[in-house]
């Protein structure tokens, strides 16, 4: 890993509980670094430095491209993936064991997206564990549409890819695939959890834990880089509520009723062989 990658890097913020090693960088909401005994499980761009190649970004208020790039109810653009990774959140709060940031709207966001809100990532370290919430509050008189992802890169090199097995995400395979040249980016239902047995390392088991009873994440989009690529020894396995153009299928998306919220909360609990 290049020098320059290398945990702790100064703008990280670092939780732990046990074994556990949790890391954020707030000023883009990046869960940079995840680590259980000897398992560093998240990758980071240790080739180029890319933070778009790292950890666990939020994609929000929509998860991959808009068609054009429009948001067609405002008639607005939006970048893939929205801006929640490209704009600084606040750190609310920040203890031993768990991290809380905070993102709200601005003529910066509302250009774009013209809705007040407050967003907040709260991530908790546990023994093995990570729990991460999101919580979308509508500040706006109007229903606030919204449709946002979590991305995670997990580290794993190139040549064990096949070897992944994966029990929850009915129809994929990694055997069948050919992971140098013709890599995923397919979205796959998601039924709330799955486990993915990383070789030579451990079982990841990713989870959604329901709010009032209610499940929110109804896809998983697979995605990694071909061998060519620098930083492409990663698998993304990204829970997500919709996949790309989401934001425009009111059917699809999340509808957050004017001033109330709705919260996600995706928990990874990670046994290190």
């Amino acid at each position: 890993m290049a020098a320059f990658t290398q945990f702790p890097m100064p703008n990280e913020r670092v939780i732990t509980s046990g074994t556990t090693t949790i890391a954020v960088m707030p000023e883009i909401n990046l869960v940079s670094h995840f680590q259980v005994g000897d398992w560093q499980i998240l990758y980071r761009a240790s080739e180029t430095g890319n933070v778009k190649r790292w950890g666990i970004p939020l994609m929000i208020p929509n998860f991959g491209r808009l068609k054009d790039g429009l948001f067609e109810e405002k008639g607005t653009t939006l970048p893939m993936h929205g801006f929640g990774r490209n704009l600084p959140w606040s750190v609310a709060e920040h203890t031993e064991t768990s991290i809380r940031l905070q993102l709200t709207s601005s003529e910066a966001t509302r250009a774009s997206y013209p809705y007040d809100f407050v967003f907040t990532s709260e991530i908790v370290a546990g023994e093995g564990s990570l729990t991460y919430t999101l919580t979308m509050e509508n500040k706006s008189d109007e229903t606030m549409p919204i449709a946002p992802g979590f991305h995670p890169y997990f580290a794993l090199d190139q040549g064990e890819k096949s070897r992944v097995v994966v029990n929850g995400l009915e129809g994929f395979d990694a055997s069948t695939i050919h992971w140098d040249t013709n890599p995923p980016d397919n979205y796959y239902p998601f039924s709330q959890q799955g486990s993915f047995e990383f070789p030579q390392r451990g079982t990841l088991r990713i989870a959604e834990v329901p709010h009032a009873g209610r499940y929110l994440l109804k896809e998983m989009q697979v995605w990694s880089e071909p061998v060519t690529a620098p930083d492409h020894e990663f698998i993304c396995f990204e829970p997500i509520v919709t996949h790309e153009n989401g934001l425009n299928r009111p059917q699809d998306r999340l509808n957050i009723a004017s001033h109330t919220q709705q919260q996600i909360t995706l928990h990874l609990q990670a046994q290190p062989r």
